[in-house]
């Protein structure tokens, strides 16, 4: 399962990565004249939240694996790397339409409170779904494996969206992160694919 492990790695990188996950809570902090520490404190929370229901949807989904792969005999070797090929045309033909967490503002006289909470409530509706097809993988080889994928997934995805908060907090305004997020459904796209057929010869 090298290979699933390869390619989850390189979704949560690829996510840690994506404007989406991390800008908006940064406007706002900059907006709100937070302190770096409390951006910091923040984006972690809105991370965790994140992770948490990425990894709850997922950890379903490998015991729909688990339970498939003892019940189809072919599931693990075909069925689902056809399935991760199929979600990865379906990422990149839907690339433009990708709809993730997007803020764009918030009520004016919001407490910090309240802007932290609605921060992350919005992460955890949100949860990064091209993910989703390796926690299926995993199951097919147990609960252990599928653990390994989750604990994998956030610690990637949360370090890295502090680490891109820390390293932007003074240079915000001089970055432009549209190219990037317009493709990542093709970047998505384009590892689930080469997942799928790699699964196929590579065990």
């Amino acid at each position: 399962m090298i290979t699933v492990i390869a390619g989850s790695l390189l979704l949560s990188i690829l996510h840690a990565l994506i404007p989406n996950h991390w800008l908006p809570i940064l406007a706002i902090g900059r907006k709100e004249n937070w302190s770096l520490s409390r951006v910091t404190r923040v984006t972690l929370l809105a991370g965790l939240a994140h992770a948490a229901s990425t990894v709850l949807i997922g950890m379903i989904l490998a015991f729909v694996g688990s339970t498939l792969a003892n019940a189809i005999e072919n599931f693990t070797n075909y069925v689902a790397p056809t399935l991760l090929i199929l979600l990865g045309i379906f990422y990149i033909y839907q690339h433009s339409r990708h709809h993730h967490f997007h803020l764009h503002g918030h009520p004016e006289q919001a407490s910090h409170g309240q802007i932290v909470f609605s921060l992350a409530a919005a992460m955890f509706f949100s949860p990064c779904f091209e993910i989703e097809p390796y926690f299926l993988m995993a199951g097919t080889s147990g609960f252990t494996f599928a653990l390994a994928i989750a604990v994998l997934y956030t610690v990637v995805t949360v370090t890295g969206m502090v680490a891109w908060v820390r390293l932007t907090y003074s240079s915000l305004l001089r970055l432009n992160w549209h190219a990037l997020e317009h493709n990542a459904g093709i970047i998505t796209g384009g590892i689930l694919i080469a997942t799928g057929i790699l699964s196929v010869f590579i065990r």
